[in-house]
């Protein structure tokens, strides 16, 4: 029985010709990718590539060219507050979390759109769920978490928005095997609960085995693409990404 493609799902982002500058270099250059609903889409390339500004300008943190359009239409227009209401919400590769404030407390943050609402209080149990830690932690300073503990917190303080699709910025970076492993496990559980994730990576390795479909970006500029599984194979990115191993830096 033979395997539907993600893309013959309908697309809930659509980045054409996307464009972004710092004075006059150009870091992203016409780039051009799609997630379907349900899907996770990776983006992998060296440092320096680009991966984060293409994050960055999709989430409206800054100016760019191009079309972005989510779940049917443009978003040019609409704030950064905007684009997180309507379900579009970016974990950073700096985690960004607030350090002298308890777990719970930076929980709370990430819902502060459904505060009082049932729903958010059925979410901070299902990130709970996911991760166990964090609810053991729920009254300790943000500041005092582990690596892999700052990188759950900050998945799940994103969780809280009740997201429609994950913008995910280097999650492995900086962490242990065993840690990586277990946050891959949670993107592949939000995959089967119906969120999309846009996974931006260096990691290339891990991000192939839980995507569908992949982008390898260099220099700014798009260089191969694929289903995930033949990028997994193909010798350009074996050579270059997949020869050393698992990667846990950056």
């Amino acid at each position: 029985m033979a395997v539907s493609s993600p893309y013959e799902r309908p697309m809930l982002l659509d980045v054409q010709g996307l464009s972004v500058s710092y004075g006059k270099v150009e870091a992203v250059h016409s780039v051009a990718v799609r997630v379907p609903e349900g899907s996770i889409v990776t983006v992998i390339g060296p440092n320096g590539a680009g991966k984060t500004t293409m994050l960055a300008a999709i989430i409206g943190l800054l100016p760019s060219r191009g079309v972005i359009a989510y779940n049917g239409a443009s978003i040019e227009g609409l704030s950064v507050e905007e684009r997180v209401g309507a379900g579009l919400v970016l974990v950073p590769e700096k985690r960004e979390l607030f350090g002298s404030m308890a777990v719970a407390d930076n929980l709370a943050l990430g819902a502060f759109a459904r505060r009082g609402s049932r729903g958010a209080h059925a979410m901070l149990e299902d990130v709970y769920r996911r991760f166990p830690r964090l609810s053991e932690r729920r009254a300790q300073l943000a500041a005092t978490l582990s690596g892999g503990e700052r990188q759950m917190l900050a998945l799940g303080r994103a969780l809280m928005g009740k997201p429609k699709l994950l913008l995910l910025d280097e999650p492995s970076l900086g962490l242990a095997p065993l840690i990586v492993r277990e946050i891959y496990n949670v993107i592949a559980e939000l995959k089967s609960a119906g969120v999309a994730i846009l996974l931006v990576e260096q990691n290339a390795r891990a991000a192939l085995q839980v995507a569908d479909y992949g982008y390898v970006l260099e220099a700014g500029e798009l260089a191969i693409e694929g289903e995930a599984a033949a990028l997994s194979v193909d010798p350009r990115v074996i050579d270059t990404y997949l020869g050393g191993g698992i990667t846990t830096s950056a």
